[in-house]
């Protein structure tokens, strides 16, 4: 049975043994991964600090389609998100669309009252407030912590309201304590997609003149790929992989993000599905794979040099492409290594930290050993088996062994991690690099929908940056000499993973 056909998806503890608290080394990790029953055993932290949860993910896809009003089920602050998020929905739109747009959010602010009575008439007349005033194509309804608590039935009240309103109306399950693993939210959002947005419609026989047109169309899918994206590039990134996939002449349907809902069904009709990221994609892509027959490829994250090329081989072969595509490999990657070698120099010697998601650490860790750093450690925010090839990738290529750190954030590992390894650089998201900046480490954010990060052009790009940031780490600096970390002296002596598998007490107590 599919699990598309339950309300709810399952936990990616339990569908992917994925793993949030392990520590371990590069070449540890590329061992077991080799030895296919051999899962990772998933840890306990006696002390933990506060992570987002999935509802930051989840927010940031589901305010970016077009024509859709996000209503959130839960407390007023559980949206604060979208604040910050709202620049990147407005850059999107206009980058795509030609107009900036604001993402609709609501909430319908539950209380204590609701806790106490019920918050689902509450959100019975906020569906109806939304579509009479907005007139969606599509309402969200994510569920927050307090519905899932409380007992709100969201499928239930979509189901009875859904003649009574214009617009379709999608349950999310969000409930951020049902899972550590908060990737766990791009199943969550995918899962209400397959759900309700990719119904075929009725299609009538075409008439005589039209069934060249209908020849045509059917033509073009045979050479249309899904291009997944779930906000975590932006579109200067899905420019260069659309730039790749049309120099093998294909046509790119980029989705879902800024993808009106009415245009889901396309998703359904391609010749192919290709993963930008694991992490974000398996779980539709097999949906996809099962329901539509729409074959997927889902491995390698096309970041960095020798991935963006075993992504783009895997692709051509697909569609017996192999010979051009291995001609468009090769100018590529002879421009991009001419135009590297000014900054080599400056990287050669030079150590990196890289903390971020799974695959875009990992990835991102290959592409910095390619222009010529040293990685000594990464912290990836949860482990599955998707990660296994890459931590062979990057093991083969380790001038020695380095740590890795399984950990949703937990600033206080890192911290200690940082002053003994003493990087000379440090990437991580854009709420993650404070730390290390604090340390004096010259710091570099990992991800940004405005920067260039994918494929090719993103490596050339990536190089650029850091080469800016090495000339010049006196912020940093000045920043150390003014500003100190609140852990005490006797925690950065003590062994950085010490709180991890003890069940709720710390090992040194």
């Amino acid at each position: 049975m599919s699990y598309l056909d339950n309300k709810i998806p399952p936990k990616r503890e339990d569908r992917l043994q994925a793993v949030i608290a392990h520590s371990d080394s590069i070449c540890g990790l590329a061992k077991k991964g080799k030895s296919k029953s051999c899962l990772i055993d998933d840890g306990e932290r006696g002390f933990t600090q506060g992570s987002i949860c999935l509802l930051l993910p989840a927010l940031a896809m589901l305010n970016t389609l077009p024509d859709n009003v996000v209503l959130l089920h839960s407390a007023l602050g559980c949206g604060s998100c979208t604040h910050s998020q709202n620049a990147n929905v407005r850059i999107g739109s206009n980058a795509r669309q030609g107009k900036a747009k604001d993402g609709i959010w609501l909430s319908t602010s539950l209380d204590e009252s609701d806790v106490i009575n019920g918050g689902e008439t509450k959100l019975e007349r906020a569906i109806i407030e939304a579509d009479r005033r907005y007139r969606p194509a599509t309402i969200t309804i994510v569920a927050g912590c307090v519905p899932g608590i409380i007992g709100d039935d969201i499928d239930g009240v979509a189901q009875n309201l859904q003649s009574q309103v214009s617009a379709r109306l999608l349950p999310v399950h969000c409930e951020g304590f049902k899972t550590k693993i908060w990737a766990t939210a791009y199943d969550a959002v995918y899962h209400t997609i397959g759900r309700n947005l990719l119904v075929e419609r009725g299609v009538s026989d075409p008439k005589p003149e039209d069934e060249l047109k209908v020849l045509q169309e059917q033509e073009r899918l045979n050479r249309t790929v899904n291009l997944m994206n779930v906000s975590s590039m932006g579109r200067i990134d899905e420019q260069e992989l659309e730039r790749l996939l049309t120099g093998i002449d294909l046509d790119v349907n980029v989705f879902p993000v800024f993808s009106h809902p009415d245009s889901f069904i396309k998703a359904t009709r391609a010749a192919l599905s290709i993963s930008t990221c694991p992490t974000h994609d398996d779980y539709f892509l097999g949906y996809l794979q099962e329901r539509f027959n729409v074959p997927a490829i889902i491995r390698h994250m096309p970041i960095g040099i020798s991935n963006t090329s075993l992504w783009l081989r895997d692709v051509a072969a697909v569609f017996g492409a192999e010979e051009q595509v291995e001609r468009l490999i090769a100018a590529e990657e002879a421009e991009l290594h001419g135009a590297l070698e000014e900054f080599r120099p400056t990287f050669s010697g030079k150590t990196v930290f890289v903390s971020a998601g799974e695959f875009r650490a990992l990835a991102t860790a290959k592409l910095l050993q390619e222009i010529g750093f040293e990685v000594v450690g990464i912290r990836s925010f949860h482990h599955d088996e998707f990660a296994n090839s890459e931590y062979e990738k990057l093991a083969a290529d380790a001038k020695s062994d380095y740590v890795v750190d399984i950990a949703n954030v937990q600033p206080f590992e890192e911290a200690n991690l940082l002053k003994r390894l003493k990087p000379d650089l440090f990437l991580g998201h854009a709420n993650g690099n404070m730390t290390a900046a604090k340390l004096g480490i010259p710091t570099h954010v990992i991800y940004n929908t405005g920067l260039a990060y994918i494929g090719y052009r993103g490596v050339y790009e990536i190089a650029r940056r850091l080469y800016r940031q090495l000339k010049n780490p006196a912020y940093n600096r000045n920043l150390a000499e003014n500003i100190r970390l609140p852990y005490s002296e006797e925690w950065y002596k003590t062994e950085p993973f010490a709180y991890i598998n003890t069940r709720g007490r710390a090992v040194n107590e």
